[in-house]
């Protein structure tokens, strides 16, 4: 049988070995989680509000423990896999304090006796989860999709095999039923049967562009519903006003969280001329303020890409965009997982770092000449998840709203996910929403009821 080996990307020592699922035992899972959901999906709302409760108990009391899995299975600053977990019991607030109101029944006064709108589960749900927020992606998909009475499985990242069957154990003490929240340790190859099985009714896949193609084809292909949400190039537009002494931190966190390995992350920073060099001096210094070293130390800010391939893709990025006539203003030194905060410039159109996602501390840095052309090039990307400006005039900013066509639209602030409010992107960052009521209601049927007596 062939096996998935978890490594710590700091140590390069081995973590653990994990048997991979046979089919017969895959088959065995998805039966249970359609038996589990028979019964589930009967069991009255409010309970499974409150055994929300029991999920955030558990985070709270395993805080450190979990945190230090994230951090050795994928390189996390043990001060942001801290906050990991704690970003997933503000969720389970949320969905605690909200569930209970969004999926009630909803009534629309017709010529009927009576006529409302009522939310039904789907079924078994497939969640194909990424390394890089191990608890966070999973249990933005998993607290909402369960609540609505859905049962779902779970196919992690290999490389956080150790997270993916600790989730699985925190639903289990929670005292969700044997088969509401399943692991599936597989390869890539076992997720097509899994789609096609008529058990499966729904898949969420949060990954690459290339990952969202491949998934958006089998599910069309078995006429399963699907939420993507894939890669980003998010702009970061610094217009001429902007507060830099206020927002630079911000700025450079926007790019450097989660050493740089994150979708939503500002990856394109288009400054316009008149502030440019004073932006450039100031986020310089704060990018070589960042600590790199041992994630597991609470000092350091910088720790390590999740696995070796993802660092050689980073570097070829890099290499190519250079060539291309991008110039290395700081940075740009490698050592086996670690990959130096590097900030380029005289970054174009047609390179690597500008019309693809850079997965790592990479800063792109590009100069234009006025409001106008930052917007421009802002919307030059087929990605389109997230943008963020910065700018005292913020009239003038709502009034460019729409010039945007991404998902999200962030003013002097970072972009983020937020439990309040929906989470996705368009054009090549996907579709679908996670988060909030949108979220709630991506695998429910929405179902009309009209009544006559």
């Amino acid at each position: 049988m062939s096996k998935i080996e978890t490594i710590n990307p700091y140590t390069n020592h081995l973590i653990k070995r994990y048997t991979v699922y046979s089919s017969e035992k895959i088959e065995y899972i998805i039966n249970s989680a359609y038996r589990t959901f028979t019964t589930w999906k009967d069991v009255n709302l409010e309970r499974r509000i409150q055994l929300i409760d029991n999920i955030t108990t558990l985070l709270s009391q395993n805080l450190n423990t979990y945190a230090q899995l994230i951090t050795d299975e994928m390189g996390k600053p043990i001060s942001e896999s801290k906050a990991e977990i704690k970003k997933c019991m503000l969720l389970c607030d949320y969905y605690k304090t909200n569930t209970g109101h969004l999926l009630a029944d909803k009534w629309v006064k017709t010529e009927a006796h009576e006529s409302f709108i009522k939310y039904d589960p789907l079924g078994v749900v497939l969640g194909i989860m990424p390394w890089n927020y191990p608890f966070w992606q999973v249990m933005r998909f998993a607290i909402p999709t369960l609540t609505s009475g859905n049962t779902i499985l779970l196919k992690h990242a290999s490389n956080v095999t150790g997270s993916a069957l600790i989730l699985q154990d925190i639903f289990e003490k929670a005292q969700y039923p044997k088969g509401c929240f399943q692991t599936i340790i597989s390869n890539h190859n076992a997720i097509e049967n899994i789609i096609k099985n008529d058990h499966v009714k729904a898949v969420s896949l949060t990954g690459s562009e290339k990952a969202g193609k491949i998934i958006a084809s089998l599910a069309g292909k078995h006429l399963k519903k699907s939420v993507l949400e894939l890669g980003g190039n998010n702009p970061c537009i610094v217009l001429k006003d902007a507060n830099l002494d206020k927002y630079i931190e911000i700025m450079v966190r926007s790019r450097m969280q989660n050493t740089g390995q994150s979708c939503i992350a500002a990856k394109r920073f288009i400054v316009v001329g008149s502030i440019y060099d004073e932006f450039l001096k100031l986020f310089t210094a704060k990018i070589k303020e960042l600590t790199p070293g041992n994630p597991s130390s609470d000092s350091v800010d910088i720790g390590v890409l999740a696995r070796p391939d993802l660092a050689d893709s980073l570097e070829n990025q890099v290499t190519h965009s250079i060539e291309k006539g991008a110039t290395v203003h700081f940075g740009n030194h490698r050592k086996a997982n670690y990959y130096q905060p590097t900030i380029l410039t005289n970054v174009k159109p047609g390179m690597p770092v500008f019309d693809e996602e850079t997965f790592g501390p990479i800063a792109s840095i590009m100069k234009v000449k006025d409001k106008n052309e930052a917007y421009k090039m802002a919307a030059t990307s087929k990605f389109g998840l997230g943008c963020m400006i910065f700018t005292k005039d913020i009239e003038d900013a709502k009034n460019h709203i729409s010039t945007i066509e991404d998902g999200s639209f962030f003013i002097n602030e970072l972009v983020k996910s937020d439990p309040r409010l929906p989470f996705g992107g368009t054009k090549a960052s996907g579709y679908g929403r996670e988060l909030s009521k949108e979220g709630l209601l991506e695998f429910v049927n929405i179902k009309t009821v009209y009544i006559n007596t």
